[in-house]
């Protein structure tokens, strides 16, 4: 009764969200006079600004005029105005109708954490995207207007700047300002936000999500968040059985009182779902998502760049859902928006910021051709520029993106790599992007899920590069072995210098490196502590280029996770089921 009085009374809302549809595929026919417009709009609207006046806006009218004014920047040029947008001076960046909500923080991988203004414009260039995005989704897989959505989101207000502004996840924020009838379509309570703990908010949203068998899709940012998830959901069946049986909240986990306060009115005795559960465990021995949820028809995560090596493991734990992109994204901005299953590639959101692009062979040139969107060539490589309503101009978010087509002149683009994400000890010049292709081509036919992995460049006579790899994730060394080799195999095919460097003897052959379990746990959450941002937007690095990572990461991490043994979720037992004990 819920969903049809919730997909009537939706009625309204679709019919809006599909004009802005048809007005943005109208403004995709004129990237060149959209963009120009944008521009214009994004000048004017910080233009009464400290940076505004610094950098004569109120005398822009062209991009020429733009680009002689602005130079291309990182986030040093700007960091002493938002070192004073964080003291509460708006002023310095933005102009008086341009509201700074918070500071979303970057999961990057340099440095710390960089603190990214979001205002009220740039929230409703960002909710555009998105209501583009679902009403394109939901309309090509109509039964989800029915069904209910798990998402993963974080906390936008995990701390306060000195200036009282909230610094954390945007997601958080997205997802409080949603319309009441569209949050009823949600799983997760939001107080499960607030959970700072990842093991213990996953937990939770299991908890939340799994009695509800109407779940059409799920979405997180990251799909090794999704295979996380559903080894959570398996390694914890028991807990979750008992919990969703007796309406409770297992104590194992580190969740705050005030939180466990808030959701024990969530949390109902189920004992009806909780047998069913049980009958899944008996009849296939795991408790998976794919049975959990079998409406279950979309998931929504990144798929392009380096988090695509993770999409081979999704149907052993989801089944053979179609995956929809989220579009290439960042604290910084919206980039695209895919409007197609199984597919990384997004046509460029040129209603929201003002795009410019470098030639990915001129980056290093002290004066590179820099083209608008409608310049684009169909199969080349790009370093994305950002101008956005925010106060950041002409900013080098280091995105490396291939144009594989337009529609009309708007060009559809694809996240390849982070351009950091280069290594070259002999002149190779191996991108992430080949890395994570060759890892796809070796592991497909295998149908193995290798879990996170990353390639790392270690000196020796040769030098070489080394596989780490969880041991725990392979059938046996010997496997492991074959796969490294066959990468090694695939990366020489893809990668010309690569090839010769090998055949020459200037690179040996790739290596294994076998880790202990719970090594790339340890490593993600000291990373999420050192960078910010949250733990479902963390980039797993598939290619680290520094000569000193692999040295520091052995001594820190290996010998570490050795010392100490990681706590294993208890077996599941139906013989101690509370459900039948009941």
């Amino acid at each position: 009764m819920l969903d049809t009085l919730r997909y009537w009374g939706g009625a309204p809302i679709r019919l809006r969200m599909r004009r802005q549809v048809a007005q943005f595929l109208k403004c995709t026919q004129n990237a060149r006079g959209t963009q120009l417009d944008v521009l214009r709009r994004l000048i004017a609207l910080n233009a009464d600004s400290d940076f505004g006046r610094a950098h004569g806006f109120s005398q822009i009218r062209t991009v020429d005029e733009f680009r002689e004014r602005l130079p291309i920047a990182d986030y040093d040029y700007f960091r002493p105005y938002i070192d004073r947008l964080k003291l509460g001076e708006t002023s310095a960046l933005l102009g008086p109708e341009n509201r700074l909500l918070m500071f979303a923080l970057t999961s990057g991988t340099t440095s710390g954490s960089k603190f990214i203004p979001i205002t009220s414009q740039f929230m409703e260039d960002y909710r555009l995207g998105w209501r583009i995005w679902g009403i394109c989704a939901y309309d090509d897989q109509r039964s989800l207007y029915t069904r209910r959505i798990v998402q993963l989101a974080s906390d936008y207000d995990q701390f306060r700047t000195d200036g009282g502004i909230s610094c954390g996840n945007i997601s958080g924020l997205a997802s409080q300002m949603l319309n009441p009838l569209i949050r009823t379509m949600y799983t997760v309570p939001q107080p499960v936000m607030k959970i700072a703990d990842p093991e213990a908010k996953y937990y939770t949203t299991l908890r939340a999500s799994i009695p509800d068998a109407k779940v059409g899709m799920i979405t997180t940012a990251n799909p090794s968040t999704l295979i996380h998830l559903a080894k959570m959901a398996d390694s914890y069946k028991e807990d979750l059985i008992r919990d969703i049986a007796d309406g409770s909240l297992s104590s194992r986990f580190e969740i705050p009182d005030e939180i466990r306060q808030k959701l024990r009115v969530c949390h109902r005795p189920n004992p009806r779902r909780a047998r069913r559960l049980e009958q899944i465990v008996s009849r296939t021995g795991h408790l998976y998502p794919k049975d959990i949820w079998p409406a279950l028809d979309l998931l929504s995560v990144w798929t392009g760049g380096s988090v695509g090596a993770y999409l081979t493991a999704l149907p052993q734990y989801y089944g053979t859902r179609p995956v929809r992109d989220h579009g290439l994204s960042a604290s910084e901005g919206r980039m695209t928006i895919p409007l197609a299953n199984n597919t990384s590639s997004g046509l460029l959101d040129v209603n929201s910021h003002f795009f410019e692009f470098i030639p990915e062979e001129e980056k290093s040139s002290d004066d590179p051709t820099v083209l608008q969107a409608h310049e684009l060539c169909e199969g080349c490589n790009y370093y994305i520029l950002l101008t956005t309503s925010s106060g950041l101009c002409r900013y080098d978010i280091h995105d490396v993106v291939r144009c594989t087509g337009f529609m009309g002149t708007t060009p559809l683009l694809e996240f390849l790599n982070k351009g950091a994400h280069i290594s070259s000890i002999t002149g190779e010049k191996i991108s992430e992007n080949q890395v994570v292709t060759a890892v796809k081509e070796t592991v497909a036919p295998l149908r193995l899920d290798l879990g996170h992995f990353t390639v790392a460049p270690a000196w020796g006579e040769p030098p070489r590069y080394r596989f780490l790899v969880e041991e725990s994730n392979l059938p046996s060394a010997d496997m492991g072995s074959r796969v490294v080799a066959e990468t090694d195999r695939c990366l020489k095919n893809l990668n010309p210098e690569y090839n010769e460097k090998r055949h020459t003897g200037r690179l040996g052959p790739m290596a294994l490196q076998l880790l202990p379990q719970g090594t790339w746990d340890r490593f993600c959450r000291k990373r999420q502590s050192q960078l910010g941002g949250s733990v479902e937007q963390y980039k797993h690095p598939c290619l680290v280029p520094h000569l000193e990572f692999y040295r520091d990461f052995m001594e820190e991490f290996v010998h570490d996770v050795r010392k100490s043994a990681d706590v294993v979720p208890r077996p599941y037992s139906s013989s101690t089921s509370r459900v039948e004990a009941k």
